[in-house]
């Protein structure tokens, strides 16, 4: 199994982690480590890749996954919600809680605070990150922002990720600075596109809330297909997971 260590500065008792496409059972189209149960895949795999994920990661328990619904609401995990929480982000205090999201193209953030007191990982497709989901993770923390670090893994990049006038302007109505994370794309003479770069906007966001300490942002889903699902790319395919989670004592 293939996973992505954030190169982040986090305490020694926070860990984290974003699987790759690699070292699972599923088959094609959902080759190989899929761990998306929502996406068509035979669950045994996905159950036998899940397995082997807390296995190879030594995970102190299950992962709470999420019902993600391209929103912005955040799940607070020491109240133990059950089930599949219907949230785009979530965050704990209690060690050995393993918060998680699943992506293929969308960005997935994970956060935890200086003190190593409380972590979280948030969904951000555009319509989530365009609606707060990443201010609302903020705001979930105790610790001021100037405290809380940031990591963002892979996710569709800048010159791949192409939308029209709805997804500019929902960004700019925020923020009108959101702008210069548009580049104009080829299209027909009525309509406008663009690339939008989901890492800038992120950045941006996390800046207007007092999140300096932002870290990650350089790999693509959609050119490295070797390493990850797209779902701009493929259509049908699988889900990586980022997770994190307050090791326990020993």
């Amino acid at each position: 199994m293939n996973v992505i260590t954030p190169d982040w500065p986090a305490p020694k008792q926070v860990r984290a982690a974003t699987t790759t496409r690699q070292g699972g059972v599923s088959q094609p189209p959902f080759d190989s480590f899929n761990l998306g149960g929502h996406v068509g895949d035979e669950p045994t795999a996905v159950a036998a890749n899940r397995k082997q994920l807390r296995k190879a990661l030594s995970l102190p328990a299950e992962p709470y996954w999420l019902s993600q619904v391209h929103g912005s609401t955040v799940a607070n995990l020491d109240a133990d919600p059950g089930g599949l929480p219907e949230a785009d982000a979530s965050t704990t205090t209690i060690k050995g809680t393993v918060c998680a999201v699943l992506t293929a193209d969308c960005l997935p953030v994970l956060f935890c605070d200086h003190a190593g007191t409380q972590v979280a990982a948030a969904h951000a497709g555009w319509r989530g990150l365009a609606a707060g989901v990443l201010e609302n993770t903020v705001e979930s923390f105790a610790a001021s922002p100037e405290q809380i670090i940031a990591w963002m893994g892979p996710a569709i990049g800048p010159h791949a990720f192409e939308v029209g006038d709805e997804v500019l302007q929902a960004f700019c109505e925020v923020d009108p600075a959101a702008a210069e994370a548009f580049i104009a794309a080829p299209s027909e003479a009525n309509e406008k596109k663009w690339f939008a770069d989901v890492y800038r906007l992120a950045r941006q966001r996390l800046a207007t809330v007092g999140v300096k300490n932002v870290y990650g942002g350089g790999r693509f889903t959609f050119t490295e297909a070797d390493d990850f699902y797209s779902f701009r790319r493929d259509g049908k395919t699988g889900r990586m997971g980022s997770l994190v989670w307050i090791e326990e004592e020993e």
